[in-house]
């Protein structure tokens, strides 16, 4: 597909059946090319066991197809009736706190039950055979926001045996897995697999390879998961794509290995109700409460089309206020228009509004919808409308452009430093966030890219923030790479075993890096340290032995940038003002070209265009870039949740 499209999200079975006529014919008005449907509707596909009522669904589709519209169906996997929990009481998840979790909502499925597991393979088979061949199916999506409220971990019996299993399957014999895990600390040694309980209600922590190696565990169950539905629906059709809609900010699953399942990698985008639920500062989340943070969105559009093996849809886009935050502001006007823009310009191939018609009932009837309760138009019915004829007009598609710049974003680390912060805050994903918001602020386009990334061939500058362990692969292209390369801070500090290597952090052969870091510095986050010329260390610094060049060193003497060739090495978690700092320095060693953009305001290139948005409360001038010929959709006054777009000189 090289046409960016617009979708939608609509229940059928929510509406009578004579409004389905209408809505299809509204829908192809608005400009949707793309409908989702039925991923939570089994207890209307199946009411009781074996009792099949698909008919009603078939027409929905026979209606949608009469207008042109391609539809998107989905596997019911995540909201399975309550006969199911009848049939299959030990099914439901039990969580940390030992307390099982009960029906009446959704997502109330345990990952390792494999009883379910084979259900939803049945149901899946079913309505492969009983839609697969119709003429407007166009592509599937396997369950639905795998992860969502918690629901990666569940401490069953059956997880503690399908752990069992796998960790025999991994270490063969109990001596290895004590080594492995250190269990002759604190006489933690196992005498069999049988003995091993899940690491949850423990006096205190449990020992962090026996947790990390648990989230490894659940990890492979969601793709295990994924995986049955996949191999039976590119066995009905394998002409159709296979989708799953992620969500933001979800890491509790190896999303890399999941997508080894799928053709490509969609994600749930709510920019408000995320900045309202997530850990920004107050300034920011007063200065963007209507527009979301101007990264937030982006971030996740480039991280899940590295995920999709080059493919990205957003298969759910908000368009109104929602109704699962804290608090649920209405987006400033001309915001849903934005986001959808913004998601085209990052490769993104449909944008599906959630939903057509808000609900009048039930946990989400205040989450707007392109339409009102009463089937008037919403403001972001008008939106969707312009956006169809702006990229008809104008012509936008391919691929979303290489970037100069990729960073590595890596499950484990995130898992891992969870496990054990040793500085209450420190992740993975906020330092992998904080290099990417730096070099977008001058426009540079950026790559997410996996750990296990062979080479790194094309790219002027690669970043391996916070790496928890290395990899062969990852080695390897680091060896191999002729760009410049940032590293750091705590890279490489642990073994895939959770324990410190013998050589130390940041455990690099000293042709490339000649350092060590041979101490912690955890820092109370009210207390900084300056760093020589502008910026500040915060939460975390390492006292580094070296004889690389010291770059940027902190008030007291501790180094923070050190290089060494066209490798640096970040020893410290920074204030934003030193993040930049060190990007500013990556970016002029290496040469790569900036735009300098206006507070606010950000850029993508997808194709032959250059996508400017503007989040934020004022209107800001922009100017044509060097590459770029014509501004052909707004101009050089982009206002308050405005597009603006450049057609480039030359064809990317």
């Amino acid at each position: 597909m090289t046409t960016p499209a617009l979708g939608v999200c609509y229940y059928p079975e929510h509406w009578p059946e004579a409004w389905w006529e209408r809505d299809a014919a509204r829908m192809a008005e608005v400009g949707i090319s793309f409908v989702r449907i039925g991923e939570f509707a089994w207890s209307k596909l199946e009411p009781s066991p074996g009792e099949l009522r698909f008919e009603w669904i078939i027409r929905a589709m026979d209606v949608l197809g009469r207008h042109g519209l391609k539809v998107i169906f989905g596997t019911p996997t995540a909201t399975p009736p309550r006969w199911m929990v009848d049939k299959h009481p030990d099914m439901l998840p039990i969580g940390r706190d030992g307390r099982r979790k009960g029906f009446g909502s959704r997502r109330h499925y345990d990952f390792s039950h494999l009883g379910y597991r084979e259900e939803a393979a049945r149901i899946t088979r079913l309505l492969a055979d009983a839609v697969g061949d119709h003429p407007a199916l166009s592509g599937w999506q396997t369950d639905n926001e795998y992860g969502c409220h918690g629901t990666t971990y569940s401490y069953s019996p059956a997880a503690r045996e399908g752990f069992q299993r796998w960790l025999r399957e991994k270490y063969g014999s109990i001596e290895a897995l004590n080594e492995a895990w250190g269990n002759v600390f604190w006489s933690m040694e196992y005498n069999s697999f049988e003995q091993i309980e899940l690491p949850n209600l423990l006096v205190c922590d449990p020992a962090p390879a026996h947790d990390l190696d648990f989230r490894r565990y659940t990890s492979d169950q969601v793709a295990a998961f994924n995986k049955v539905q996949y191999d039976i629906l590119k066995a009905k059709r394998p002409d159709l794509p296979v989708i799953h809609n992620f969500m933001a900010g979800y890491t509790e699953f190896d999303h890399y290995d999941v997508a080894k399942t799928l053709d490509v990698a969609s994600w749930d985008a709510y920019p408000l109700g995320h900045l309202a639920t997530g850990a920004e500062t107050d300034d920011i989340k007063r200065q963007y409460m209507r527009q979301g943070e101007p990264d937030y969105q982006a971030f996740h559009h480039d991280l899940y089309r590295g995920v999709g093996h080059d493919r990205m849809w957003i298969m759910e886009q908000q368009p109104g206020p929602v109704n699962w935050a804290d608090f649920n502001p209405d987006p400033l006007p001309g915001m849903p228009r934005l986001w959808a823009w913004e998601a085209f310009a990052h490769g993104a191939e449909v944008v599906s509004y959630f939903r057509w018609r808000q609900a009048p009932f039930a946990q989400e009837q205040m989450h707007a919808g392109l339409l009102r309760p009463d089937n008037e138009p919403a403001p972001a019915y008008f939106d969707a409308q312009q956006v169809a004829q702006e990229v008809k007009a104008i012509g936008i598609g391919g691929a979303a452009a290489r970037g100069r710049v990729a960073i590595v974003f890596d499950y484990q680390s995130e898992w891992a430093w969870d496990i054990q912060p040793q500085a209450k805050g420190f992740s993975h994903s906020a330092h992998v966030r904080a290099l990417y918001a730096a070099f977008r602020k001058h426009g540079v386009d950026v790559d997410i890219v996996s750990p296990h990334s062979t080479s790194f061939e094309g790219y002027s500058i690669v970043a391996i923030p916070a790496l928890f362990a290395w990899t062969e692969s990852l080695r390897s292209a680091v060896e191999n790479f002729d760009g410049h390369l940032l590293i750091g801070p705590r890279s490489g500090s642990k073994t895939e075993n959770f324990s410190i290597p013998s050589r130390l952090a940041p455990n690099l052969p000293s042709n490339l890096l000649d350092a060590k870091v041979i101490r912690i510095d955890s820092l109370d986050p009210a207390a900084e340290v300056e760093v020589t010329g502008s910026g500040a260390v915060r939460l975390w610094r390492e006292r580094i032995e070296t004889r690389a060049k010291v770059v940027i060193q902190d008030v007291e003497g501790w180094p923070v940038l050190l290089r060494q060739g066209k490798l640096h090495y970040l020893g410290a978690s920074g204030t934003k003002a030193l993040v930049q700092r060190v990007v500013d320095h990556l970016i002029a060693e290496a040469g790569v070209p900036v735009i300098e953009l206006p507070a606010g305001v950000r850029c993508r290139v997808r194709g032959g265009f250059r996508v400017y948005v503007n989040y934020s409360n004022t209107a800001a001038p922009l100017n044509l870039a060097a590459d770029e010929a014509e501004y052909v959709l707004g101009s050089g006054e982009i206002p308050p949740a405005g597009v603006t777009v450049a057609r480039l000189s030359r064809a990317e």
